[in-house]
């Protein structure tokens, strides 16, 4: 007998585990499965039972935890949290999971199998359910279910006896944010020291990453919005400074990572999480990620003085007419308004950008290299454009350039996509000599030797793993390989 009051949930790796210690993108940050935690802490809240096996941390080892979890347990589900690059190795792990305890249910959700819905059923057998959306309420309804009553459970996509995915449509009931338990840290196997933000991008350690809210009202061509739609649901100020405060005092944690989509975007309620930092300081500080529209001078200086470290900014491009294209409102010199006024606050800013857009040509790569040249930005992020299931861009991007969708490598690491006019062998000249480009600049070269007493974790860590930086620099290979 298979208990249902038992699950097993597991961040698949995406590759091959002995390739891990070279995975430059691994060694420069592993983030915590947020999603999984929150909903391992759900189901215990309403009595089932769970267990994480988070593949990036214990590389080595996760497939023998999983193993000896369902010998043991005999858990009734399998649940994987996937994106695109790791949806396969989900696949991978369900089969393998099939072939330990038959009869397990292998149920997949994040934002691959939201995107994708019936077609996770329909193209891959290893997959029992999907979840499309929110995963707390239909993995509890799942299991008190047994599996069965599948066809009556909204967000989820169940497969009928000929073998044919349906959909019982979105869930028209989105959670109170503040009704949900933290997430079940004490599930993640070493937390908070195995988990790492990017390196350059915190003051201390150990440090870690939090959700306060879920969703962006906004529409840009490249994201996908197929977990939480374009709606914007959010903590309060109340519940996220007691979030901080039960990281600080129960896991020592000193630096947050707020991994919202768009922390600022209710100015009200940062407004009152800041003024609570100010008048009760947790001895905490925090990143957070914003638009340039829902920032301005008062709210900067209040985050600067609530302990806010650093700000990123989708900038994306520097060249306002291919923008314009993909994202509402751009205007480019309101962006270096706001990161002027950001440095003025006393705020380290990190610009984010893309290359390969479709109609990027050479002309806009170099506009974007004399924009950023520019911006008085501490430190900045280079992706290569990569167009995700779920995303508007998705649907007939082949119009706009030739695309090998090859999930494994989508990763924003890769040229996959090539926009008509270009080559993928002139992508790559130009992606190095953005970098090189930027990296060069003297401003740029002395915050970095400022880091070694701003952010001594971050040196440690960059000299421990030199060789690999070097290799990365002048292979721009994610790893060996690939």
């Amino acid at each position: 007998m298979l208990d249902n009051k038992k699950i097993l949930l597991v961040h698949p790796l995406g590759y091959e585990p002995s390739a891990a210690s070279r995975d430059i993108s691994r060694i420069t940050s592993i983030m915590p499965p947020l999603g999984l935690a929150g909903i391992s802490a759900y189901l215990r809240e309403h009595g089932v039972e769970s267990a994480i096996v988070d593949c990036y941390t214990q590389p080595g080892k996760s497939e023998g935890l999983i193993r000896e979890y369902l010998e043991s347990e005999r858990p009734a589900f399998i649940g994987f949290s996937t994106v695109t690059s790791n949806f396969l190795d989900g696949v991978r792990l369900a089969r393998m999971a099939k072939r330990v305890l038959p009869g397990v249910k292998a149920v997949f959700g994040g934002a691959h199998a939201s995107a994708l819905k019936e077609r996770v059923l329909e193209e891959f057998n290893e997959a029992d359910f999907a979840v499309v959306g929110e995963g707390e309420r239909v993995m509890l309804e799942l299991a008190r279910g047994g599996g069965e009553g599948a066809e009556s459970i909204k967000g989820l996509v169940w497969r009928d006896g000929d073998g044919r995915g349906h959909f019982n449509g979105y869930r028209d009931d989105p959670l109170d944010l503040d009704s949900l338990p933290f997430p079940a840290y004490d599930k993640l196997h070493g937390y908070p020291h195995v988990y790492k933000l990017p390196i350059f991008n915190y003051p201390k350690a150990p440090n870690a990453s939090m959700n306060s809210s879920r969703g962006c009202p906004y529409a840009c061509t490249y994201c996908d919005r197929s977990v939480f739609g374009r709606s914007f649901r959010f903590n309060s100020a109340g519940y996220m400074y007691e979030h901080m405060r039960h990281l600080r005092e129960s896991y020592g944690v000193r630096h947050i990572n707020f991994y919202d989509d768009q922390f600022t975007f209710n100015k009200k309620r940062v407004n009152a999480f800041c003024e609570m930092m100010a008048e009760k300081p947790l001895g905490m500080t925090f990143n957070c990620a914003v638009r340039a529209e829902h920032v301005d001078d008062e709210l900067l200086r209040k985050m600067k003085a609530a302990g806010c470290w650093m700000v990123s900014l989708g900038i994306e491009s520097g060249d306002e007419e291919l923008l314009s294209g993909h994202r509402q409102n751009a205007n480019l010199r309101m962006i270096e308004e706001k990161v002027r006024a950001m440095k003025k606050a006393g705020l380290r800013v990190k610009g984010l950008f893309m290359i390969g857009l479709p109609g990027e040509s050479e002309a806009s790569i170099r506009k974007s290299m004399d924009y950023i040249a520019g911006l008085p930005l501490d430190i900045f992020n280079l992706a290569k454009f990569t167009p995700f299931p779920g995303s508007p861009v998705y649907e007939g991007i082949e119009e706009h350039g030739t695309f090998d969708e090859d999930w494994p490598r989508m990763d924003c690491m890769h040229f996959l996509f090539v926009p008509n006019g270009l080559t993928k062998e002139r992508l790559e000249e130009l992606f190095q000599e953005f970098y090189k480009a930027y990296f060069r600049r003297p401003r740029v070269l002395l915050d970095f030797i400022k880091m070694a007493w701003r952010s001594p974790d971050s040196y440690r860590r960059f000299f421990l793993n030199a060789g690999d930086f070097i290799r990365f620099a002048l292979s721009n290979r994610r790893m060996k390989g690939r």
